[in-house]
Order: structure tokens, then sequence, then C-alpha cells
């Protein structure tokens, strides 16, 4: 019977995404080979591939598998995963950085990413007319690159760099998030027929939020080892750039613009 399976299916997503971010935290400090990391990693593979090994043979499937066989699906959710590990782990660090680096207090250190907030609005309602001018995948690429223009230009981010410095390249990083998100989002949904919709979208969601955790643990635990802050935070800006590269090859993978229409 497919109710009494949809709560055991959505207790293995939540427990092998708590695995997977307990052991990636726990690596920080313990090292990849300490046995409890090993057992957290060992327990989110089991948990993945129970719940493939369910959804393949599904008659109605929670997440019909063969979706991600459509490259209009697959390319636009990584795309949302990647961009979000890079966001969000860059968030929790930028508000350790405020707080405990600089001494601002928890209230002035929200007030700081307010601009940042501002130029995702902003974005978003601009995406529109760059639609109508470049056409979706390019918009796509144009908010990568944004945000890793802002991603580089906080890689000098040290003790004495000013916040007026700091907040341009979050203004960057916010503007690139808000210009990508539509245009990602449309791609997700005409890759699928309408009343599969609410699927799609439910999916594009949930992976967004996986990467937000997978983020705020694997970049967590880049300064949890006792190593320089600074350091945790420069090599988390590398990734991020990496991730943003593969981002990029992904669009690739997007129809052309012509088809869209």
């Amino acid at each position: 019977m497919i109710l009494p399976s949809l709560p055991w299916l959505g207790a293995s997503a939540c427990g092998r995404l708590a695995a997977f971010a307990a052991a990636t935290i726990e690596a920080g400090p313990h090292g990849l080979t300490n046995r409890w990391v090993l057992a957290g990693y060992g327990a989110f593979v089991l948990a993945a591939i129970a719940f493939v090994a369910v959804e393949s043979r599904a008659r109605r499937a929670m997440l019909p598998l063969s979706l991600f066989r459509r490259r209009a699906f697959a390319s636009p959710t990584l795309i949302g995963l990647l961009v979000n590990v890079c966001f969000y782990g860059l968030i929790f660090l930028f508000s350790l950085l405020f707080q405990v680096q600089y001494g601002d207090s928890a209230l002035t250190a929200g007030l700081a990413f307010v601009p940042m907030t501002a130029a995702i609005m902003a974005a978003n309602l601009a995406t529109s007319r760059v639609i109508d001018a470049i056409g979706p995948p390019r918009t796509i690429l144009l908010g990568l690159a944004g945000m890793a223009v802002g991603c580089v230009g906080l890689i000098w981010t040290g003790h004495a760099t000013p916040y007026s410095e700091i907040v341009v390249q979050q203004v960057l990083l916010g503007a690139g998030l808000g210009l990508l998100v539509p245009p990602m989002t449309a791609s997700l949904l005409q890759s699928v027929e309408r009343s599969r919709s609410g699927v799609a979208s439910g999916t594009l969601n949930a992976m967004r939020q996986t990467g937000s955790l997978l983020g705020i643990a694997l970049f967590g635990s880049l300064i949890a080892g006792g190593a320089h802050f600074f350091a945790g935070l420069h090599d988390a800006l590398a990734i991020s750039l990496a991730l943003l590269l593969v981002g990029g090859l992904l669009t690739g993978l997007l129809p052309p613009s012509r088809e869209w229409e």
C-alpha cells in the first residue's frame, strides 16, 4: 500500500541526510578515518541504496527516477543542489566571521546580510528582461558567473578586511543567485508533463534544501578541525568556485533558447 510506505521513505531520506551531515561535520575535528565518521557515511550509502531500490520498483513512486534521464530535468536539479551548497555554506561561515572574528552582535551580523538579500530581490525582478535579451541558459550562466566573481573577490578576506569590501562581493553572490533561480525552475517545469509539475518542483526544492544542509556541514567542518578560521574560509571559497564551474558545465545540457519559446 502507498500510504504506509510514505513515512518509511521520508524517514529513510531524513536518516541518510542526517547520517551524511553528521559524518561530514565530525570529519573536521576527527578526520575521515574515524570509525564514527565512516559509520555515518556507511549508513548514508546503505539508506541511499535502499531508497533507490524501493523507488525503482514501486508502481507509483514518490520520486520517479526515470525523470533524471531527461537532461532538462537532471541539469537544473543538480545546479540547484550545487548552488545552495555554495551560497548557504558561505552564509554560515560569514555569519561566524561577523560575530566570532569581528565581534559583531547577532543583530548587527544579521543586518550585514540585508544588501545581499536586496540584491536577490532586485535580480529576481530583472530576470524576465534578461531572459528576453539573452535566453534562459545564458541567464543561468550569467548568474553562476556573478556568484563566481563574488567568491573570487572574497578569497582575500582577512582580519583587516573592511565590511565595505565584503558587502560588494556578497551583493554579487546574491544577484547571481537571484538571476539564475527563475530560469532554472522554468527549465525543470518545462521538462515534465503538467501532471508531474508538483513532483518536479518538489524535487528541486528538496535538492536545494539538501544542498543547504550539505554546504553548512561541509564548510563548517573546514573550520572545526582546529585550523585557522580564514584558511577554512578560503578553502570553502575555492570549493564553491569549483562547484559553480560544474554548474556552468551542466548548463550546457539545457535545451537551446529557441526551444523555450
